[in-house]
């Protein structure tokens, strides 16, 4: 074998996986393949840069522990490697009277899955922490924060190359088959790399990677399409932090909210610090 392990995808996902294993197993042969010339080219780095507190997931449920968990442990990482973060909190605001027991049962949750320091808002308390938003009630929620995630996976390809193991930019997976003598090949354009595990962390194109060893595969990804509307310099003082809505349970999604960036992860030019973030 080339190597002991090779994973698709050079996201936070494929890296964070990596930089785990090499911290549990020493001395693995790892290598990260990815298709793209740097890391974090894709989901990474294009999304709205938020560290969910875990208030809108059923306390009990797995999403709602690894929420919390990932949460905390990736506050722990960014204080440790000195990576730009701001735990600065969000408002969810309720804009009419029937969406008042929705936030109520968000609170509910909230408490149910540990949080601490939420706090029930009034139409003039919010204004204290956004002036310029106008709403019926709102819930603070303390926890919640901001990171640049593209840096947080570039972070974790420096450690991986620090303790060993390789990356290979610039590298799109071909084909994937069973090798001759056991484990797995990886073809790429340039080379094929033989490995005794493969871990595909190919982001939306996982499940299309997945069905080169598993035609059969019962699971596909359904993709939804985010926008981004960045506020002009002029205009980024009617936000101070990030106000969310009351989720619409038409909707599975959280709907327009605005997010103050870390960075300027959105790419949308070198003034972007906020951005209208429409999840649909």
């Amino acid at each position: 074998m080339d190597c002991d392990v090779v994973i698709i995808g050079g996201g936070i996902v494929g890296l964070a996986t990596g930089w785990q294993l090499l911290q549990r197993r020493p001395g693995t042969r790892l290598t990260v393949i990815e298709k793209e010339p740097a890391v974090a080219r894709h989901q990474t780095g294009h999304n709205s840069g938020v560290m969910h507190s875990g208030l809108y997931y059923r306390p009990g449920s797995l999403r709602a522990k690894l929420c919390r968990e990932g949460s905390e442990q990736l506050i722990a990482f960014c204080r440790q490697e000195g990576v730009p973060y701001d735990q600065c909190g969000k408002i969810v605001v309720a804009t009419r009277e029937e969406e008042h027991p929705r936030l109520e049962e968000l609170h509910r949750r909230g408490i149910g899955n540990g949080l601490s320091g939420l706090r029930w808002l009034g139409p003039e308390e919010i204004k204290e922490f956004e002036p310029h938003c106008v709403g019926t009630r709102a819930l603070l929620v303390p926890q919640a924060g901001i990171v640049g995630f593209r840096a947080v996976a570039e972070k974790y390809a420096d450690k991986i190359r620090a303790a060993g193991g390789e990356i290979l930019l610039g590298a799109r997976v071909e084909a994937i088959r069973g090798g001759a003598s056991g484990g797995v090949e990886v073809a790429t354009a340039s080379e094929t790399r033989r490995c005794g595990v493969l871990v595909a962390c190919g982001g939306l194109q996982s499940d299309r990677l997945a069905r080169q060893t598993e035609p059969d595969l019962p699971l596909r990804i359904l993709p939804f399409r985010g926008e981004y509307y960045v506020l002009l310099p002029e205009a980024r003082r009617l936000v101070r932090n990030l106000i969310y809505p009351v989720p619409d349970p038409a909707f599975p999604f959280l709907g327009v909210h605005f997010t103050r960036m870390i960075d300027n992860d959105i790419e949308a030019g070198p003034n972007a610090v906020f951005a209208l973030d429409r999840e649909a």
